[in-house]
C-alpha cells in the first residue's frame, strides 16, 4: 500500500513569474502611444472654431468610451469561455475586464461633465444619453460588489460570467441610444444629427488627424495591456490565497 506525499507549497510556487516579453513591448508601445495621441490632441490639432480649446477633452473623452467598450466586451469573452472550459483564467481576464473598463467609463464621465459645463451649462444633466452611462457605470460597479460578497469560489465565476455576459446590453443600450431617441442633445459625432448637423470637426485643422490615433489606441491597446496586467495580478493574488490556505490547513 502507497501512501500520498502531500508537496508542500514553497515561495517559489508564488513567486512572480518574469513579465512576459510580448506584455513589456505592449506596455511599451501603450505608453508611447498614449503619450503621442495626447501631444497631438494638446498641441497639434488646431483650436476648435466653435467651441474653443475645451474640444481637446475630446482626445480623452470619447475614446475612453471605446476603451471601456473593449474592456467590456473582453468580459463577455471571458464569461463565455469561462462556461464552456471552466478555466480560472478567463474568469479573471473576465473581471479584469470589469476593472478596467468601469475606469474608462468613469474617465468618460467625468471629461464629459467638464465639457458639459461650459457648453451646456451645467455638470449633469439627465439626457438619454449621459442616463445610459451612468447606468452602463453602476451596471459593472454591482459586479464588483457581487464578485467580493460570493465567497464560493466556484459558484462566484459562473454567477458572474452569466453577469458579465448580460450586463453589456447596458453598453449596446448607451452606444445607441443617440440614434434612436431624439430628444437628446448630446452631439453625434460621426454621422449628421440635429444636434451637429456635420456630424465632426471637420472644419477644425488637424482634428481628424489627433483624434484618429487616440480612438485606436484606447480601442485596442490600452485595454489589452491593462487587462493583461490585472490578470496577472488577480493569479498571483490566487496562488497566495492558496498557498496561505494550505498552510493554515497543516
Amino acid at each position: 500500500m502507497t501512501t500520498k506525499t502531500k508537496v508542500m507549497p514553497t515561495r517559489q510556487t508564488v513567486e512572480a513569474t518574469p513579465m512576459p516579453r510580448a506584455l513589456q513591448l505592449l506596455t511599451i508601445v501603450t505608453l508611447v502611444g498614449f503619450c503621442f495621441t495626447l501631444a497631438l490632441g494638446l498641441f497639434v490639432a488646431g483650436t476648435d472654431i466653435q467651441q474653443g480649446e475645451i474640444q481637446r477633452i475630446f482626445y480623452i473623452h470619447m475614446p475612453s468610451f471605446f476603451g471601456a467598450f473593449t474592456a467590456f466586451g473582453l468580459t463577455v469573452v471571458g464569461g463565455i469561455l469561462y462556461l464552456w472550459r471552466k478555466n480560472e483564467q478567463w474568469d479573471r481576464i473576465a473581471g479584469a475586464g470589469v476593472e478596467v473598463g468601469l475606469a474608462f467609463a468613469l474617465i468618460n464621465l467625468v471629461t464629459g461633465a467638464i465639457w458639459a459645463r461650459p457648453i451646456w451649462n451645467t455638470w449633469w444633466t439627465w439626457d438619454p444619453r449621459l442616463t445610459s452611462a451612468a447606468i452602463m457605470a453602476l451596471t459593472y460597479a454591482a459586479y464588483l460588489m457581487l464578485r467580493a460578497g460570493i465567497e464560493d469560489e466556484a459558484r462566484k465565476r459562473t454567477f458572474m460570467s452569466v453577469y458579465g455576459i448580460f450586463a453589456f446590453t447596458s453598453v449596446l443600450v448607451t452606444l445607441f441610444i443617440i440614434r434612436v431617441v431624439p430628444e437628446t442633445i448630446h452631439p453625434v459625432i460621426v454621422g449628421a444629427s440635429p444636434q451637429n448637423a456635420q456630424g465632426s470637426f471637420e472644419a477644425t485643422s488637424g482634428v481628424v488627424m489627433a483624434l484618429v490615433p487616440s480612438l485606436l489606441l484606447w480601442l485596442t491597446l490600452m485595454p489589452i495591456t491593462l487587462i493583461w496586467h490585472r490578470s496577472r495580478i488577480e493569479g498571483r493574488l490566487e496562488a497566495v490565497n492558496r498557498l496561505k490556505l494550505q498552510i493554515l490547513s497543516e
